[in-house]
């Protein structure tokens, strides 16, 4: 008397594996395709005369450029975009620059990215502006009308500053609209005794500026009137 035929088993792991190995397989394959496009960041550093303009409005760290490569290319550069150098774009004339030319910088693009066709920077239009840069010397004087002294206490020497005078630059636009003086106000109230500080200025907090210092040392003696005077 002969046994029947054992009936084989299935197994979910040889399953799996079979699975997964056919994925694999159609996944490697079709990296190899070419006709494959993604929108990717790009660096971009823009190149111009910075010790004669300035911009006035924030430049773009980065632009979002159209590309198509195989899946491979693709693929690299999506996992690791902090590799690729950052893509030049020359200003030629600042002053009457007021967009990026998207076609020269796609062109600009092209030259680097070897392995990948740039199709078409994504926006239509990237704005941009620039200003003369421009240096003003300002004159620091203190406000000594207005410190504020404890009854019967006087200034009784000489106000010293220092710095004097500081150098603000910026766009010429904005320089040209400051006061060739900034009077310093003490902002301690009630003074009965010598003054030594640092007072910080606030005047320039504008984001395009830039000053050479951002606070004066202040010094100064006080005395108290051992008598008033009477008419």
């Amino acid at each position: 008397m002969t046994n029947p035929p054992l009936s084989r088993s299935f197994l979910p792991a040889k399953a799996l594996l079979c699975l997964g190995a056919a994925a694999l397989f159609w996944f490697l394959n079709a990296l190899n395709k070419n006709g494959y496009t993604l929108n990717v960041e790009y660096p971009v550093r823009f190149v111009y005369n910075d010790s004669l303009f300035v911009p006035t409005t924030p430049l773009p760290r980065t632009v979002t450029v159209n590309v198509s490569s195989d899946g491979w290319g693709l693929l690299r550069h999506s996992w690791l975009p902090f590799r690729v150098d950052p893509v030049d774009y020359v200003v030629k004339d600042p002053i009457h620059a007021s967009v990026i030319n998207t076609s020269s910088l796609a062109a600009s693009l092209a030259d680097q990215v070897k392995k990948l066709h740039v199709n078409y920077v994504v926006a239509d239009t990237l704005e941009m502006g620039f200003d003369r840069r421009t240096t003003k010397t300002i004159r620091l004087l203190p406000d000594s009308l207005h410190i504020d002294l404890a009854p019967r206490y006087m200034v009784s020497s000489l106000i010293n500053m220092t710095p004097r005078t500081i150098q603000v630059t910026g766009p010429d636009r904005l320089i040209r609209g400051l006061s060739d003086t900034l009077f310093v106000k003490i902002a301690r109230k009630r003074i009965a005794d010598n003054y030594d500080e640092e007072v910080v200025l606030n005047a320039f907090r504008h984001p395009l500026l830039r000053v050479s210092a951002d606070r004066v040392a202040v010094s100064f003696e006080v005395g108290e009137l051992l008598s008033v005077p009477t008419k």
